[in-house]
């Protein structure tokens, strides 16, 4: 069984004639413990491929197996409680609370699951460790660059242990040197058998993932 599943998933926006076909009937799988780029120039229907793979936006059609479950049609909150516990995502604009520490901003999500306090700040603690900020951990993210800002994101979206973890264009507002560090890091993850799909416009990553799933004006044209 795949980790993931889209049976002619689909996403209209509006009605009629002005209606927007943002992700046109698309049929893919993805396994577990692949590393996969979902690429396509802007307008091409990455965004919203994403925003469907991480239970952000309702699909107009078709259904979406995670783990054999469909979640394409489940309540908000239900929703909510799927993407907390089982898919980590990583924003381009690192989404961080500004007025935390990073390890308050690393727990915020085991808070969201329910992990007992006492369990919070270790498991915070070892996650940036391993992203190399082990010594900074009562930083706010405005003392930190971008690149260490990214690091957070990584290992906030690895707090409640995931099955799959998201990339929103992670190392877009990234220098080069930087955003290679954080693919690294997306390679320790695949080794270990995480699933990372990552939305770039960067044509150049091919050659860094396993598989690409590439989009143009919403239609699947390779997997």
């Amino acid at each position: 069984m795949s980790l993931i599943e889209l049976q002619g998933i689909s996403r209209v926006y509006g009605s009629g004639p002005s209606a927007v076909h943002a992700l046109r009937p698309s049929t893919l799988s993805v396994e577990e413990g692949t590393f996969v780029a979902v690429y396509g120039p802007s307008g091409s229907g990455k965004s919203t491929m994403l925003n469907m793979l991480g239970l952000l936006d309702e699909p107009t059609a078709g259904s979406y197996l995670l783990e054999g479950q469909n979640v394409a049609r489940l309540s908000d909150a239900e929703r909510s409680t799927i993407r907390c516990r089982k898919i980590g995502i990583i924003f381009q604009s690192f989404n961080l609370f500004p007025h935390f520490s990073i390890l308050e901003n690393v727990c915020m999500p085991m808070r969201f699951a329910g992990i007992p306090r006492h369990e919070m700040k270790p498991r915070a603690a070892e996650l940036l460790e391993r992203v190399g900020l082990g010594s900074r951990l009562y930083h706010s993210p405005s003392q930190l660059s971008g690149g260490q800002c990214q690091r957070v994101a990584i290992a906030r979206s690895l707090a409640n242990n995931p099955a799959v973890l998201l990339g929103d264009e992670p190392t877009g507002n990234l220098d080069v040197k930087t955003g290679a560090e954080i693919l690294g890091i997306f390679h320790e993850l695949v080794a270990e058998g995480r699933t990372v799909i990552m939305v770039t416009h960067n044509a150049d990553y091919e050659k860094e993932v396993q598989r690409v799933i590439e989009l143009q004006d919403g239609r699947v044209v390779r997997q």
